[in-house]
């Protein structure tokens, strides 16, 4: 005869049938209270079914919808003040004194350098006295006109000595006019030796100090103003993507306003406006330069920094946003997600994303409305398996195991 075997039962390591044969009598009583514990906790021990060692895993998923999505571009840009004028002489001289606080605002007219300018008011002081005398051979000229004309009438002199009267005054008046202009060309480099702001703005470092001599026209500027409210924005944009852009600013919910993210990953208080963009597409990168205005009035922003715009230019109606994290990429680097199909069996699919829209990816295909994606529990999930879906959110981090049978916890 042989003893039951039960399958899950710790003595089932011997896998020996146990027969009448062997001799009880070369049994000790040990050995025989052992062997009937081991029965008794086999036969009080539950059987555990089948099912209750199937389980299933369970993820978060997510009900992809179509939604509205703004269209906004994130463009590299550098600032740059909106006006720029360099300081430079007019006339000639010794610099006498400077008359501003360097890093200061200017306004326009404001006296900047004052030049020596004994020699140009010693031109203005001849060119006046030049004038002088010109005047006096007018008087002169008029007064002989005057008398020849009475002479004339009592056919004293001839109708030609009267006629070069004439000529004279008129050469005197003539001379009149070009002292005249002398005297101002002499009076506005006079008024020159006097350097003051064309523009109004901050003023930066002087490259002089009293004393330098400076010529007319030279190369070096003595210093330079900016304006710095508004200023100007100078966004790169690829042509390809620019013909796209305006299209879309044409649209019904197209905005030409610009919010800037500066250095530090702050905000501008003030949106930036679009203005316009570059006619010349640069052969070397293919790009066509962007402008846009932004008032600075606390002049927080300073040329030359290095600034990401971004466009808001327009709304994309009915797409399909998806979190990034339901996004993987393949190998081959294809984009990919996992969904649950019918029966709750994870299916692969290959997407097409056009592109980021804030923790999102906007998909162009390989989705649709309705498809419950997976973001939660990826690692534990794999294509053809059951799983158990939940609301995203409410998955444990942990993976969690739902028992078929109600009694399996009490059968451990």
């Amino acid at each position: 005869m042989t003893l039951p075997v039960d399958p899950h039962c710790a003595v089932n390591m011997w896998r020996v049938p146990i027969t009448l044969s062997i001799r009880l009598h070369l049994l000790t009583p040990s050995a025989l209270l052992l062997g009937a514990s081991l029965l008794t906790a086999c036969q009080d021990r539950p059987a555990v079914a089948p099912s209750a060692r199937t389980a299933t895993v369970e993820v978060g998923v997510v009900t992809v919808s179509a939604q509205d999505a703004p269209l906004q571009l994130e463009l590299p840009g550098r600032l740059s003040a909106s006006q720029v004028a360099e300081i430079r002489p007019q006339v000639g001289g010794l610099v006498l004194k400077r008359l501003y606080t360097e890093g200061t605002l200017v306004t326009v007219g404001q006296p900047l350098y004052e030049l020596d300018a004994a020699s140009l008011e010693a031109e203005r002081a001849r060119t006046a006295a030049a004038l002088q005398k010109a005047e006096a051979q007018v008087a002169a000229a008029r007064a002989k006109v005057a008398r020849d004309a009475e002479l004339l009438r009592a056919n004293f002199i001839s109708r030609s000595a009267a006629d070069d009267s004439t000529t004279t005054l008129r050469q005197s008046e003539a001379d009149v006019a070009v002292a005249r202009a002398a005297l101002d060309a002499a009076q506005v480099q006079l008024r020159r030796a006097r350097i003051v702001a064309p523009i109004a703005g901050r003023i930066e470092v002087s490259a002089v100090n009293a004393g330098a001599l400076v010529t007319a026209n030279q190369t070096q500027a003595l210093t330079t103003i900016q304006q710095l409210d508004p200023m100007h924005v100078d966004i790169v944009q690829s042509s390809t993507e620019l013909l796209a852009l305006r299209s879309q600013l044409e649209g019904p919910t197209a905005s030409r306003q610009v919010q800037l993210v500066l250095e530090d990953g702050s905000l501008h208080p003030q949106p930036a406006t679009l203005q316009f963009s570059g006619v010349t597409v640069d052969r070397g990168t293919g790009t066509v330069t962007l402008r846009a205005v932004v008032p600075n009035p606390q002049g927080k922003l300073l040329p030359g920094m290095v600034v990401q715009a971004r466009l808001l230019a327009g709304i994309d109606r009915g797409v399909l946003l998806v979190p990034q994290q339901g996004v993987t990429r393949s190998p081959t680097g294809d984009a990919t997600a996992l969904v649950i199909g019918e029966g709750n069996k994870v299916e692969r699919r290959r997407l097409q994303l056009a592109r980021a829209v804030g923790n999102q990816w906007l998909v162009t295909s390989g989705l649709k409305a309705g498809d419950r994606l997976i973001v939660e529990g990826l690692q534990r999930a794999r294509a053809g398996q059951t799983v158990t879906p939940v609301a995203a959110g409410a998955a444990a981090s942990a993976p969690k195991v739902r028992q078929a049978a109600s009694g399996a916890s009490a059968a451990r």
